[in-house]
């Protein structure tokens, strides 16, 4: 690895874990969607929305709600694809380590 040789990582060391958890799920779960071969009629909306969460975790500080109907969507789009719910499966954790939903 790099950092033998002094390199730094890439993420910061005072970046949020929880954030940096949900850019290496959503990354992964991108690349996966990407490489599947079937087309299948919400691939556009799931491809969309994973953008969407992956630019949210740019700026470190993602907004719980925006993030839970983000997965919902995605979950929606791309949950009957078998291939798939791993990725989705790790991305839910990611999801999941803001907190749970609000109690009524």
């Amino acid at each position: 690895m790099l950092r033998s040789l002094g390199q730094r990582s890439v993420t910061g060391g005072d970046e949020d874990p929880r954030v940096a958890e949900l850019r290496t799920a959503v990354s992964r779960l991108r690349r996966e969607l990407a490489a599947h071969p079937a087309d299948f009629p919400d691939r556009g909306i799931a491809e969309d929305e994973l953008a969407s969460l992956a630019a949210m975790v740019i700026t470190g500080s993602p907004e719980i709600p925006r993030l839970r109907r983000s997965l919902l969507i995605v979950a929606g789009a791309i949950g009957s694809v078998s291939a798939l719910a791993r990725g989705l499966s790790d991305v839910r954790a990611a999801v999941e380590l803001f907190g749970g939903p609000p109690r009524r």
